[in-house]
């Protein structure tokens, strides 16, 4: 396959590598947008708090992005896949700024809340839109590798953007860190602009539950569901245990752990995926991930939580990226924002969802209790990849004859 097929709408034509120019300019596009995200994210309970906020209401106004990125998904797909994705991730990305511009000069709870459903509203669009670019620029045979590399751009921020954002409050304050991550959102619109495009419009709107959801995605859209509902015990209730386990150092170190590992787990598995196809890679990772919460269970030490941070990137590192490609995989170019969007919306709901079932089995049970029991997901996860495996064969197989 010498050159990429022209995607509809808005993939252009260029040699099949990894990192042709628009690949390079959507993963720094996309690296931008996830630094200003984990930034707001893991600066706005203390925001909120510094306003005065209940415990409750702060769970609100962190919530309030969720509910309306989920929302707004409902009618992002059918507007992806009808428009130039180039400039709905330029839209996204300036919203993205107002938003971020907004928490600068908030004066109380009602402003967070309302920049914060802005923020949800741009993002349904700016991840979900640029993932479906970057699957159109993809070379078939170097598909997963690639998805895999484009993911690095949410690790790295993930391990250094809550770091940059606490420091950068703590040395200029709240308004300050907002503008500059503000800031970050304009270049990334800048970036977008240069993104080639050779865009036709070939379709009228159309909203229904067809072009709001990819059906030929679900299998992977569930199987993605799962694994973010049974990991999202880790990010809400890590800091909790360790404090209840009165466990000492930096358990935050877990997470850069996590992240420096994936850096060079990602592309490794990725290539394996390629070469080996997904069952093969994901089934093994899963039962790394798997490992790591019972080592979780078992830490009273930084470090076991270290340890199980570890094999948690072999898991985490290998089926994110495999499962991603393979939702994508499942559908023709004119329905990727169909299938960027279930993907997300997969995302949504396991982060939001997950938590709640945690926090229950915490309170009747105990933390040691939740960790072993949050296995569950991923052993249904399993037995998904198991019951549809030929189906899942079958959808890499019609991609590559495509």
């Amino acid at each position: 396959m010498s050159k990429e097929s022209p995607g509809i709408p808005g993939s252009p034509n260029e040699p099949a590598t990894i990192w042709s120019r628009s690949f390079i300019i959507l993963f720094f596009a996309n690296m931008a947008l996830n630094m200003g995200l984990n930034m707001s994210n893991s600066l706005m309970s203390i925001y909120a708090d510094f306003f005065g906020a209940t415990a409750a209401l702060v769970g609100f106004v962190v919530s309030s992005y969720t509910m309306s990125a989920i929302v707004f998904r409902l009618i992002s797909s059918p507007i992806m896949d009808t428009y130039n994705r180039k400039y709905l991730v330029v839209i996204a990305s300036l919203m993205m700024a107002v938003a971020f511009g907004g928490f600068s000069v908030a004066t109380g709870i009602p402003m967070l809340i309302g920049f914060r459903l802005l923020q949800g509203c741009a993002m349904a669009f700016g991840n979900a839109c640029c993932l479906a670019m970057v699957s159109d620029i993809l070379p078939k045979e170097k598909y997963n590798s690639g998805l895999g590399y484009y993911s690095l751009a949410q690790v790295s921020c993930s391990a250094i953007a809550p770091t940059v954002g606490l420091e950068l409050v703590k040395r200029s304050g709240f308004r300050l860190t907002y503008t500059f991550a503000a800031c970050i959102m304009l270049l990334a619109a800048l970036l977008a602009c240069f993104v080639k495009s050779d865009f036709k419009r070939t379709r009228k709107l159309k909203i229904s539950l067809n072009s709001i959801i990819a059906k030929e995605a679900l299998i992977p859209a569930a199987f993605t569901m799962l694994m973010i509902a049974g990991g999202a015990c880790v990010h809400s209730f890590l800091f909790l245990y360790a404090m209840e386990r009165s466990v000492t150092g930096n358990v935050g170190l877990y997470f850069t752990i996590s992240a420096v590992t994936m850096l060079v787990t990602r592309p490794l598995v990725g290539k394996l995926s390629d070469k080996y196809g997904l069952v093969k890679v994901v089934i093994p990772a899963v039962f790394c991930t798997i490992l790591s919460l019972l080592i979780v269970s078992w830490s009273k030490s930084l470090t076991g939580l270290l340890i199980a941070a570890f094999i948690s990137a072999f898991g985490q590192g290998a089926f994110q990226p495999a499962i991603q490609a393979l939702t994508m995989k499942a559908v023709f170019s004119s329905r990727r924002g169909a299938a960027s969007s279930t993907n997300f919306l997969a995302q949504d709901f396991g982060a939001f969802f997950g938590p709640i079932v945690a926090g229950q089995i915490v309170q009747l049970a105990g933390y040691v209790t939740m960790w072993r029991l949050m296995v569950i997901p991923y052993i249904v996860g399993v037995l998904l990849i198991v019951v549809f495996r030929r189906k899942i064969e079958q959808i890499e197989e019609e991609f590559a004859a495509r």
